[in-house]
């Protein structure tokens, strides 16, 4: 019996030296009392090089990429494509800063070309702040974290999206039109049956979102974390909360036709779809642009 505890004795010691010795420290810092934001570039554009921004600054704060080659001479890469978002790379990344008024400036193309300088009033906390216009102040969306979540005993069967207008009719005139977006889903898999048209959140003008909506997704795979296909549609809301038709758009051959798209969600996901582009100019056609937020 002796022999053991002092074996036991020697095996607590050993490991309390090995856990002291092995402790894991993580390079990081509270965002406590800070702002923090991703940044969303939706000034309609035609997409090429030219139109990305390629350097932001944030009062004193620059933001760049680019690389040095052997011999010296520098070559900038693109921060934001059109209609994206910074920081890219993985979900759930912001930038931090003070709370309170800053000066945000972005240089178009690889030339640093100088188009966008306003200011901005940051809360604490998460925020997506969006570019729409180069003339105008950014529009600042509270984040709504934490993010919205269900604990269940089995699979769970939703996913949540946030939608936003930011359609342009032409140029730099935003649409003037109420829009209610819809979806549809898959109830089930075996029949292929599908819901009836369903509103996401409440019919939006220029600039607004919904909150965090929940989406039904019903998994085609039984042994997998789970995603489905989702319908989506737009209608037009009149003065009078009357439902005026489809939203139609022009598509890339010049002719008008309804919106309809479907995005694969999954399960325990929440998204970003923010309705962007020219309704009438083929140079830049409307889309959903969609963004992982957890």
């Amino acid at each position: 019996m002796k022999i053991i505890r002092y074996i036991l004795g020697t095996f607590v010691v050993f490991a309390a030296i090995s856990c002291e010795k092995n402790v894991v420290t993580y390079d990081a810092a509270p965002a406590n009392g800070l702002a923090e934001f991703q940044l969303h570039y939706f000034v309609p554009l035609v997409v090429n090089d030219t139109n990305y921004v390629y350097k932001i600054e944030l009062d004193a704060n620059v933001y760049e990429n680019g690389a040095t080659n052997t011999a010296g001479v520098y070559s900038p890469s693109s921060m934001i494509p059109t209609y994206n978002a910074v920081p890219g790379g993985s979900t759930g990344r912001f930038y931090t800063t003070t709370v309170g008024a800053h000066n945000l400036k972005m240089y178009v193309s690889k030339n640093f070309k100088p188009l966008y300088s306003q200011n901005v009033t940051l809360q604490e906390g998460k925020q997506n702040v969006f570019v729409y216009d180069f003339s105008k102040p950014p529009i600042v969306f509270n984040n709504n974290a934490p993010y919205p979540t269900e604990t269940t005993e089995y699979t769970d069967s939703s996913a949540w999206v946030r939608f936003y207008n930011f359609m342009f009719e032409t140029g730099t005139t935003p649409t003037t039109l109420k829009l209610q977006y819809q979806y549809r889903y898959v109830r089930n898999v075996a029949t292929k049956d599908t819901s009836g048209w369903i509103n996401l959140g409440s019919p939006l003008a220029f600039g607004q979102s919904t909150g965090w909506e929940r989406i039904p997704v019903i998994k085609t795979t039984e042994i997998s974390q789970g995603s489905a296909s989702v319908f989506y549609r737009i209608r037009m809301i009149g003065n009078d909360g009357s439902d005026q038709g489809s939203l139609q758009i022009i598509n890339s051959s010049g002719k008008f036709v309804d919106y309809s798209d479907f995005w694969t969600e999954a399960i325990g996901r929440v998204y970003h779809h923010v309705l962007s582009g020219w309704r009438a100019d083929k140079a830049s056609t409307v889309a959903v642009r969609v963004f992982t937020a957890k």
